[in-house]
């Protein structure tokens, strides 16, 4: 894309995504929710990205002043963060860059900062009442939803033929036999599995939400118990043998525990929505090219 003729680097899009990535992460809401709102998060992450760079043209254009006591306030966090001088002169050495650099992206930053500051300033702060009814209305997404812990052994038939899925189908068999017999379940999958999963972490797929796996798969890990061991589960990789770890139930918190949190983030919508107003008219003005 480029905006009044200037192009928007990749980069600039996936720092856009990655924000809101870690935005919502640190809000609670879960690994497999954001998972599922990718396609919307990068299609947001590509209009920031338009916004941050209209932003940018309209901070220099203004000349919103910076002082250099910010600006080396904002290196010093940033030295220190990298572990001291020399070892942020060697990142921005790899990037190409070098402190000076680094100080005039700082100073059009905090020009962007102040510029957002301004546009936002009138916001109207949440109230108690209105982020309650929003907790409300939204309950699912502040709480976890049910998860399982479980470890697999796969064996996947050499071709589609009839005898080369029985030889599949006898050899999950007598894996699971064995392992009824008392021999240890991540040492049969380390040896015979045929996912990576199998010599990498004895099997384990660590923890999961329901959606997450093939459905066969999905619905067999479920209904088991705790350290129960399945039948033999046929999904369109092969066959399985699955042995449950752990399970967690869905959890939904008190509005009390969450309350800062629901606040935070309406504000951080209306704030939002006042910036992107904001942007909506420098887009008017502006050159947009795909």
């Amino acid at each position: 894309m480029k905006v009044n003729g200037r192009e928007i680097p990749r980069q600039a899009v996936e720092h856009e995504l990655n924000r809101l990535i870690q935005f919502y992460a640190r809000h609670g809401l879960p690994e497999d929710q954001i998972r599922a709102q990718l396609p919307l998060l990068k299609k947001r992450a590509e209009e920031q990205a338009v916004g941050t760079a209209l932003l940018f043209a309209e901070a220099e254009m203004l000349d919103i002043p910076v002082s250099d006591d910010e600006v080396e306030a904002s290196l010093k966090r940033m030295t220190d963060e990298a572990g001291g001088p020399a070892k942020l002169r060697a990142i921005l050495e790899r990037q190409g860059q070098n402190v000076q650099q680094l100080r005039e992206e700082i100073r059009r930053g905090r020009r962007v900062d102040k510029l957002v500051e301004k546009v936002t300033a009138d916001t109207p702060e949440p109230t108690d009442a209105e982020a309650e009814a929003f907790f409300k209305a939204h309950r699912d997404e502040f709480g976890k939803a049910e998860q399982v812990r479980a470890q697999h052994i796969l064996v996947t038939p050499k071709s589609d033929s009839a005898e080369d899925d029985l030889a599949a189908i006898a050899k999950i068999r007598a894996i699971r036999e064995r392992i009824l017999g008392g021999s240890d379940f991540s040492t049969e999958a380390a040896a015979h599995s045929d996912c990576p999963s199998g010599k990498q972490a004895g099997g384990s797929l660590g923890w999961f939400s329901r959606g997450m796996m093939v459905k066969e798969f999905d619905e067999a890990a479920f209904k088991m118990k705790v350290g129960e061991l399945s039948d033999i589960v046929k999904t369109q990789f092969g066959y399985h043998v699955i042995y449950k770890n752990d399970a967690q139930p869905e959890s939904i918190p008190d509005f009390s525990e969450v309350r800062d949190r629901v606040k935070d983030l309406l504000r951080h919508q209306r704030r939002g929505e006042a910036l992107a107003a904001h942007v909506a008219d420098l887009r008017e003005k502006a050159r947009i090219e795909p």
